[in-house]
């Protein structure tokens, strides 16, 4: 029998060391109608009243009206995750009595839960939109009860109770439609509008506590400004995070603390339209202010946003939200591009002289080597040429092209894109056209072949002069020698007669012209055409006799290299005349 208090007071003592723990315990074990022991939140009158709302639990706040009070507004915001949430009227039959015994220990909420009565539903919510109940006061309520649970994700709520019929003021109006218009849409801009707010509207000039903030992202439309915080909040955490394991992950973290450090201390800058007062300083809105029209610019072609519009009250810190919308900017104006065959010779031409312009051409080498050459020569002293080869967006060369022949070695692509761009003239259009000859208003010529068994650009002459020798220069023959190379080539001679002194100074200046090929030559013109090959490049010299000329005339002599691919190169033009006496 002696036993039997001491294990009794052993019992009360664990009860009472242990007796925060019974509280969870018993709520999870609980029916609706048990509410276990825990501080009530009560609901003021008139005040924003943030709450915490963690996964699958349901948080319970308690209110009554005054007796004057002849209607009611509650009004619920969620944050970033859809809430469940009710509104019910209890009222007991009988008041609760001081005298019961476990009063002492609980609140009186829970007295009332307790004690014999009947509960009915007002209005009941699931969504994540702010969502208000207007209502009149329930004469026989005791007390009311406000419920809510978010099953998705921990979330937050702000819940406000207004007393009366009218409006509580403490959040913006919408407008009877509060859906954001897409006004225009171009391809790095968008233009909105909505409905303005009677917030706004009702208001004097003098007073500026309202204003519309537009926000805009690529991935969704946000159903509160608390929802974009959050996200802004989790991306800068997910930026965070990716900065401390770069910092974990070096080698010489001394000297990377240092760096982030010194990084730290030059605060990020703030765009001014962002900057906003009372607890919106972390927006960046892309337009803001009282005007119902934005344009929103520098954004992406063929991208798709998401754009929100909110009404802030900058006095009560709360903001309602519009009914977003979506836009896709158009796609850039894709050129057209050429596709050029193999060993075309084709004459690339500019309109609108003086003013930049470009075109677009594709090759596709033939062989399993996917190697080719790239012949491009300046037809006009007077352009500016740039030429730039990528191959699946990215740039392998860039260059400008002028009279001389350019040459640019393609290899290990399947496909590239050549990029010409004219950017404007060195001379006056008048010393362009000189430059340029009879019937030829070419810009670049330009020639695209496959390289098969080659490995690199071929070899060019040492130097492309014509030399004439004086002591074998007779009244009907005269003796060229020009500079060839270790490869096999073809080599053609031209001759044009000169007659009059005008004639004379245009034909010079006309056949002069870099890129006055053997196509544009009469076959009557064309002298000879030999092969010759030297593998010692400093011998590599031949010679040719010109015979059949007429006694005191003036000749102008052209050779050109001709290959088997490639452009054909010209040599500079000589004029040789002949003895008058021999």
């Amino acid at each position: 029998m002696a036993l039997m208090p001491v294990s009794w007071c052993l019992s009360a003592a664990l009860a009472l060391l242990c007796g925060s723990s019974w509280p969870q315990v018993h709520a999870a074990l609980a029916p609706e109608n048990e509410v276990p022991l825990r501080p009530t939140t009560w609901l003021p009158e008139g005040k924003l009243t943030s709450i915490t709302l963690p996964k699958g639990r349901t948080r319970r706040l308690y209110f009554t009206l005054k007796k004057k009070a002849l209607g009611m507004a509650v009004t619920v915001s969620p944050c970033d995750s859809p809430v469940e949430w009710s509104l019910a009227a209890r009222t007991l039959k009988d008041k609760p009595l001081k005298s019961l015994q476990w009063s002492s220990k609980k609140s009186t909420p829970e007295v009332w839960w307790r004690g014999p009565g009947t509960e009915e539903k007002l209005h009941s919510f699931t969504g994540s939109a702010v969502d208000t109940y207007r209502g009149t006061s329930y004469p026989q309520a005791s007390i009311y009860i406000l419920r809510l649970r978010s099953k998705l994700h921990n979330t937050r709520a702000t819940v406000s109770l207004h007393e009366g019929l009218g409006p509580s003021g403490t959040f913006p109006l919408l407008p009877a439609d509060p859906r954001v218009h897409t006004l225009g849409v171009g391809m790095t801009s968008v233009t909105l509008s909505w409905a303005p707010s009677a917030s706004i509207t009702s208001l004097p000039q003098t007073q500026k506590s309202y204003d519309y903030c537009v926000l805009v992202n690529s991935e969704q439309n946000y159903p509160s400004l608390c929802a974009a915080r959050e996200s802004t909040r989790q991306e800068k955490d997910q930026k965070q995070d990716k900065k401390e394991k770069r910092r974990r992950m070096t080698a010489w973290p001394i000297l990377k603390e240092w760096w982030w450090q010194q990084w730290d201390t030059y605060p990020e800058p703030q765009s001014p339209t962002s900057s906003l007062a009372d607890g919106f300083t972390d927006l960046q809105c892309v337009c803001q202010g009282t005007e119902s029209v934005c344009t929103v610019s520098e954004l992406l072609p063929e991208t798709q946003y998401y754009f929100d519009v909110f009404v802030m009250d900058r006095l009560n810190g709360t903001s309602m939200a519009y009914k977003g919308t979506f836009a896709r900017t158009h796609e850039e104006a894709r050129p057209t591009i050429t596709a050029l065959r193999e060993g075309e010779l084709r004459w690339v031409t500019f309109p609108n002289r003086g003013s930049n312009s470009e075109q677009f051409f594709s090759f596709r080498p033939r062989g399993w080597q996917q190697s080719g050459l790239l012949t491009l020569q300046s037809c006009s002293g007077g352009e500016k040429i740039k030429v730039t080869v990528s191959s699946k967006g990215q740039v392998l060369t860039s260059q400008g092209v002028g009279g001389e022949l350019v040459h640019i070695w393609l290899q290990g692509s399947p496909s590239y894109l050549i990029h010409l761009e004219r950017e404007g003239t060195t001379s006056s259009p008048a010393t362009t056209d000189l430059a340029l000859p009879g019937g030829l208003t070419a810009s670049v010529k330009m020639q695209t072949s496959s390289g098969y068994h080659r490995r690199g650009v071929p070899s060019l002459p040492s130097t492309l002069q014509i030399k004439s020798f004086n002591r074998l220069r007779g009244c009907s023959s005269v003796t060229l020698a020009w500079m060839g190379t270790e490869e096999r080539s073809l080599y053609c001679v031209y001759r044009r007669k000169l007659g009059s002194s005008d004639a004379e100074a245009w034909g010079a200046s006309a056949l002069t012209a870099p890129c006055l090929g053997p196509e544009s030559r009469s076959d009557t013109e064309r002298v000879l055409c030999k092969y010759f090959q030297e593998l010692n490049p400093r011998r590599a010299v031949t010679t040719a006799v010109i015979g059949g000329l007429e006694p005191g005339m003036a000749y102008v002599f052209d050779v050109y290299l001709m290959r088997r691919w490639g452009i054909p190169i010209k040599y500079a033009s000589k004029m040789v005349k002949t003895r008058k006496d021999c």
